[in-house]
């Protein structure tokens, strides 16, 4: 979507390049939510570590820098500001500031 409007964008694989610990609290508090607001409940991740999806701030963000595949994504960073692609129009909000 963004290519297609020229839009240039580096995209950041996110299962080989994880975000770390510090750069998830950042978009957590950048986007205003807490880390379960994010969690992919239908991940296999999260059903294998037999989350309930009410553990604490710190272990969830521990997780999802383990297990990344447990954040929901898309998510566009632009300065700072960031917005969950969901649906993925959204991340043309980052573009119109």
């Amino acid at each position: 979507m963004l290519e297609d409007r020229g839009i240039d964008f580096t995209y950041r694989e996110y299962r080989s390049q994880p975000l770390t610990e510090e750069e998830l609290r950042w978009l957590f508090d950048s986007l205003q939510v807490k880390p379960k607001d994010l969690l992919r409940r239908r991940d296999r991740a999260f059903r294998e570590l037999g989350l309930s999806g009410n553990e604490d701030d710190d272990t969830l963000i521990a997780l999802m820098h383990e297990h990344p595949t447990l954040l929901e994504r898309p998510i566009g960073i632009a300065g700072n500001t960031a917005v969950v692609g969901r649906p993925p129009e959204r991340l043309l909000e980052l573009v119109s500031q």
